[in-house]
Parts: C-alpha cells; sequence; structure tokens
C-alpha cells in the first residue's frame, strides 16, 4: 500500500508540473483530467480505507469522488455542467481536501512523534487557502486554473509521499 501512495505521490507531482507549464490546455481541458484524477483518488481512499478497515470521513469523501467521476465520465452532457460550474467545484475541493490533510495531520501524523505532520497540516492549509481563493476570485481563477490546480496537485503529492513514509517508519521495529 505504501508503494502506491509513493507511485500516486509521484504522478500528482508530475501532472501538478504538467498543467502548470500548459495553463490554456489545463483550462479547456480540465474537466476530464480533474474528473478522471478524483476517480483514481477515490479508488484508492476506498482501497486504503478496506485495508486498514478503517470506513470514517475519508471512505465516505471517496466515495463520493468515485459517484462524481462515474457521472460526469459516463453521462457526456454533464460534462458541460461540469466545465460550466468548474471553477467552484474545484475551490470545494480544495478546501474540503485541505481539512482532511489537517485532521489527518493532527489525528494520525502528529501522534506518531515525527516533524512531518506540521508539513501535512501546512499542506492543508495551503489547499483551503487556494479554494478560499478562488470562490471569492472566479474570474482569477478561471485565468489562472492550470497554475493553481498545478500547484495543489504537486502539494497533494508530496503529502501523499509524506504520509507513505511515516506509515513506513511505523513498521520499521
Amino acid at each position: 500500500m505504501t508503494v502506491l501512495f509513493v507511485i500516486f505521490g509521484i504522478l500528482l507531482i508530475v501532472s501538478g508540473v504538467s498543467l502548470m507549464t500548459t495553463p490554456l490546455f489545463t483550462f479547456l481541458n480540465a474537466g476530464y483530467f480533474i474528473v478522471i484524477l478524483i476517480g483514481v483518488y477515490g479508488i484508492m481512499g476506498i482501497v486504503k480505507s478496506i485495508v486498514k478497515k478503517k470506513f470514517g470521513l475519508n471512505f465516505i469523501f471517496s466515495i463520493i469522488s468515485i459517484l462524481f467521476s462515474g457521472c460526469v465520465m459516463f453521462f457526456p452532457h454533464m460534462m458541460l455542467l461540469t466545465d460550466s460550474i468548474m471553477i467552484y467545484m474545484t475551490a470545494a475541493w480544495f478546501v474540503l481536501q485541505g481539512i482532511i490533510n489537517i485532521i489527518t495531520s493532527i489525528r494520525i501524523t502528529k501522534p506518531l512523534g515525527t516533524g512531518l505532520w506540521i508539513l501535512q497540516l501546512i499542506f492543508g492549509i495551503l489547499g483551503i487557502l487556494i479554494g478560499c481563493y478562488s470562490f471569492f476570485h472566479p474570474l482569477a481563477m478561471a485565468v489562472s486554473m492550470g497554475v493553481l490546480i498545478g500547484i495543489y496537485f504537486i502539494e497533494t503529492g508530496m503529502s501523499m509521499i509524506v504520509t507513505a513514509s511515516v506509515a513506513d517508519d511505523l513498521r520499521r521495529p
């Protein structure tokens, strides 16, 4: 499981760099790109919940992610709706994921006694700030969507790698 999180974290970082370097292409195709990544993220979250036998907030959020992704991908007429409200969906996604990162850093990573919980806490705060910025400045978000989503994917990828390394440290005697 740790290896999957590291691989997925690296994929998110690479995707984030790609999004930042092609912002116009990102805005034009962001709907499909985001929907696919949300679906993959949901699948990873469900697998993690099943393996750890913890069916809390992350599990529910993962199910919602898969349902949303499936609806948009299998009903193409919904992509028009998705594109029209993508800015606000992206903002909400940033805020929700930021909250989950903060909860994870305080409830799981901090008690382990490593300093990595602070990094994950910072990533969560950044996610919330990006989301709030997007809600209050939607036109600026439309123009800078590729860069903001790229930054967030990079920080989420780094957060996943940090979480995987902490989990790996727990397994070592």
